[in-house]
């Protein structure tokens, strides 16, 4: 029967909201917690970033950025794995600094999307700001410098860092073309393509933007969940075209038949007891002397 086949078929696949309807046996965000009980624990990611109440770090300078200036000699690996697309690196750009204990590699990044509505795009991001989502997100994920892949990563308290970039509607960006082209041969899960790498900073918004951020700890945005990430979600979005981010939505989650691959993002996680910091180099601070004008002119107003 059905029901014997899915004690062994069926258990631990975890997915979306958005492909419950053709697939009703599978776990969807709000049960990930039966298949990995991480999934429930008090430092899950995404979170909703409440900009009043971050708390600002002047040890978050801008970050280090190695080899993101550079295009890799080997091309990269572009693959459908069922819940997004993922593109491997061959060569291993870094980071350091920016409040970072040591340096990170980057080993892949990936996307998460929404869905192309009638006249607009529904959002998808997995962080938001104030409660305001984006279209689309993109993390960039690096482990430790010395350590081997992510299973290592996993073993270790701070072994993973990842970057995330807010992706909104705006101007077509040609520098993306690359990526974007390759979608078409990556359609289904488990189809996997090449193409010619490109300078990490071409894919992100312009260097003098990313000294602003914010840091938390959490977790992977999939099972199982692990915590001991650090992330950081940079402020200043990517701008793509409406045509380029519906590009995304065009694959699909399994075979030629399954569902369309969107709204692959997970809902917004308690922020339980956690801090979130700022690296507040957005707002440069007024000086004593602007105040002191303030509260004068302040004053002189409300004696008027």
């Amino acid at each position: 029967s059905v029901t014997f086949l899915c004690l062994f078929a069926c258990e631990g696949h975890w997915c979306y909201q958005s492909q419950k309807y053709k697939e009703p046996n599978c776990e969807e965000p709000r049960r990930w917690y039966l298949i990995n009980t991480t999934c429930k624990e008090s430092r899950q990611s995404p979170i909703n970033i409440v900009t009043k109440d971050v708390i600002y770090d002047d040890s978050l300078k801008p970050l280090n950025f190695e080899g993101y200036d550079v295009k890799g000699p080997s091309r990269w690996n572009i693959e459908n794995n069922g819940h997004t697309v993922k593109v491997t690196f061959s060569t291993t750009p870094k980071i350091g600094g920016g409040g970072l204990r040591g340096k990170y590699k980057a080993v892949e990044l990936h996307f998460h999307w929404g869905v192309k509505d009638i006249n607009y795009y529904l959002p998808g991001s997995e962080h938001s700001i104030d409660g305001e989502k984006t279209a689309m997100e993109m993390h960039i994920v690096h482990i430790k410098e010395e350590l081997a892949d992510i299973t290592e990563a996993k073993k270790n308290e701070n072994g993973i860092a990842v970057l995330a970039f807010f992706v909104e509607v705006g101007d077509e960006n040609k520098k993306y073309a690359t990526l974007i082209n390759e979608l078409d041969n990556v359609k289904y899960k488990g189809s996997v393509g090449q193409m010619d790498p490109l300078p990490l900073f071409s894919l992100l918004p312009n260097e003098e933007d990313l000294a602003k951020y914010y840091r938390y700890r959490g977790s992977l945005t999939t099972p199982d969940c692990h915590e001991g990430v650090i992330w950081t979600v940079f402020e200043k979005p990517v701008a793509l075209s409406l045509a380029q981010v519906s590009q995304f939505s065009m694959l699909h989650f399994g075979g030629n038949n399954s569902t369309y691959m969107a709204e692959n993002f997970r809902p917004v996680q308690p922020l339980n007891d956690r801090s979130i910091y700022w690296s507040g180099a957005s707002l440069p601070r007024p000086s004593a002397q602007v105040l002191v004008l303030l509260s004068v002119l302040t004053y002189i107003l409300s004696s008027l």
